[in-house]
C-alpha cells in the first residue's frame, strides 16, 4: 500500500485529504506543522509528501530543505499543496525543489488523479499531471 504524508496546518484540509486519499486505497499520515513532519521521518518513508507552503513557524520551503537533506538512499517526492496560484508561485516552488504543485482549494473530483500522477509503480507519469510542471 502506498503511503502519503499530508502536512497542513488546517485540520479541515488534513481531514478532507485523508478521507479522499484513504478512499483511494492509500495509507495516509498527517502532520500539522514542520515539527510533526520531521518527527514522522523516523517511521517508514512515504511514497509522497503533500506539503503546504504556508505553515506556521518553519514554512514549507524550509521543511522541503530539511526533507531533502535526509534523503540518503530514498529520495523524498514532495508536492507543494498551496493556495498560491499565480504562475510565478508555481515556478518558485519548482525552482526550490518541489516535485510538483497542486493548488487549493482542491477539486475533489480530480484530486485523486492529480496525486496518482506523482506516484511510482504505474500510478502516473513522473513530473505530474499535464500542466502541473
Amino acid at each position: 500500500m502506498q503511503q502519503i504524508l499530508v502536512v497542513d496546518d488546517e485540520i479541515g484540509i488534513r481531514e478532507l485529504l485523508s478521507e479522499i486519499l484513504s478512499d483511494e486505497g492509500y495509507q495516509v499520515h498527517l502532520a500539522e506543522n514542520a515539527s510533526a513532519a520531521r518527527a514522522y521521518r523516523g517511521q517508514a518513508r512515504p511514497d509522497l509528501v503533500l506539503l503546504d507552503i504556508q505553515l506556521p513557524g518553519r514554512d514549507g520551503y524550509a521543511l522541503l530543505q530539511d526533507l531533502k537533506a535526509l534523503e540518503g538512499a530514498h529520495r523524498w517526492k514532495v508536492v507543494a499543496l498551496t493556495a498560491h496560484a499565480m504562475p510565478s508561485d508555481r515556478e518558485k516552488a519548482l525552482a526550490a525543489g518541489f516535485d510538483g504543485y497542486i493548488t487549493k482549494p482542491i477539486d475533489i473530483r480530480t484530486f485523486p488523479s492529480e496525486v496518482a500522477a506523482y506516484l511510482p509503480a504505474g500510478r502516473g507519469e513522473p513530473g505530474g499531471p499535464a500542466g502541473a510542471a
